[in-house]
Order: C-alpha cells, then structure tokens, then sequence
C-alpha cells in the first residue's frame, strides 16, 4: 500500500504505475491489456497519461482497453465511463487502435445478453475464441472503492458477488438504483495486477474494512496476482492507519 498526502499525488502515482505496468507487458508479451475504472477519481490521472513524459513512454498501439464495469446509458451519454475515458484519455493517446477498445455495452435492454457477448469479445481479444472457460488474465484492472466497499460494480450484498463461473454480469446498484454491467471476481482476481486508486473523503470507513479483510466489503475481495492500493491521507489516516 501507498499512502500518499492528496488526491493530486494519488493520481501522479497511479499514472505511474499504468506507464511503468504497460511498458513491462510490452516489453514481455507485446501487448498490454489493461481494464479501465469507472468513477470519477481516474478522472485525475487521465490528464496524466496524455501529458509528456507519460504519453512517451508507452507504444499505445499496443494497448487494448476494457472496462471494469458500466452505467446503463448510451456511449455518448455524461455518466458513462467510457464516455469519460474516451474523452479523457483514449481520442488523446497517439496511435490507439479503434478495434482495441473493447466498450461495455450496457446500454442494451437485454443486460445478460450484452454481458455474454462482451465476455465473447473478451476471448476474442485474447485468442481464445473456442475457450470461453479460460479466464482471461488482464495485465491490469484499474479499481476504484466506494463508500460502502464497492468495487466495479460489485456492490455489498450483490448477486455477482457470488459469480464463480462467468467473467462478465448484469448486477443491481443500489445508488442510483439501476442494472449495471460488471467484471466479476474470476476476471479481477486472476489479473496480474489490481491497482486501486482510493482518495476523498467519506471512504476511511470502507478501507478499515478492507484493511481488515472484511467479507462486508467487496473491494476486499480482489486478490489479484499482485494488489496495490494507492490511496490518500484522507482514506488511509481516518481509517487509523500509520504506516
């Protein structure tokens, strides 16, 4: 865990470790597959990424981008993520390949339809077309936490928390009360590495919970090959931890 003195800091450090992730999966496999938070805390890095030195040190054609979860809107919609990562970050990288951006499509009125067809796009990107049972391993999940716990869109108490088998769901928000689309645990925890980016107020509460690995929070849950958690003094101080 990184605790770091404010949200500008938190974002800083989570470009970073995007940059630093991607250019070592480059450099390995040749690709960096990378699922993209909701939210608005990513919002921060964003403009990270798309600024010198960052946006230079990655081959960004060799990027694909999912998503961690999506709203029940349309594309262009203001509270879709991939609206805001389209705008934030993706028209802004140089050479990102349109057939590499893999977007939810959470706005179809058969939720689990969209969910089975994104988790065919997902073994399509991955090669594995004749194997849906392979979990696919992303070399990073971008998370974020909400104040009660959620992650993606895994919320307390959620059916998807109990999903063993597909990697992809429909799951009910509770606020605002709606169907979302979601990565479900297998996909999240079997990623080489889970990066959660936690900062602002009102969340010290939730990352107790998580720092005492309690079932109650759902961001709990993610155990991914390797979890970094880069979080403020906000979140990390009210929740009484010191270092």
């Amino acid at each position: 865990m990184v605790v770091l003195a404010d949200p500008a800091a938190v974002a800083a450090a989570t470009a970073d470790r995007v940059v630093a992730a991607a250019r070592n999966a480059i450099q390995r496999r040749g690709v960096f597959r990378m699922a993209l938070s909701g939210g608005a805390t990513p919002l921060l890095a964003y403009p990270l990424l798309v600024a010198p030195p960052r946006v230079d040190g990655v081959d960004w054609s060799r990027v694909e981008f999912f998503w961690g979860d999506e709203r029940p809107v349309p594309p262009d919609h203001p509270e879709s993520n991939f609206r805001a990562a389209q705008a934030g970050l993706l028209s802004r990288l140089p050479g990102v390949r349109p057939e590499a951006i893999h977007r939810m499509p959470a706005e179809r009125p058969d939720l689990d339809a969209a969910a089975r067809d994104y988790q065919a796009e997902m073994a399509g990107a991955f090669g594995d077309t004749a194997d849906e049972a392979k979990v696919p391993v992303l070399d990073l999940v971008w998370l974020g936490m909400g104040r009660d716990g959620h992650t993606a869109s895994l919320f307390p108490g959620s059916a998807a928390l109990a999903e063993r088998m597909r990697w992809v769901v429909g799951n009910w928000a509770p606020s605002p009360a709606a169907w979302r689309m979601t990565l479900t645990y297998p996909v999240l925890n079997a990623a080489r590495e889970a990066l959660f980016q936690v900062c602002g107020p009102g969340k010290d509460a939730a990352f107790a919970t998580v720092r005492a690995g309690s079932p109650a929070s759902p961001a709990a849950a993610v155990r991914a090959r390797r979890t970094l958690w880069i979080v403020d003094l906000a979140v990390a101080g009210g929740a009484g931890y010191t270092g």
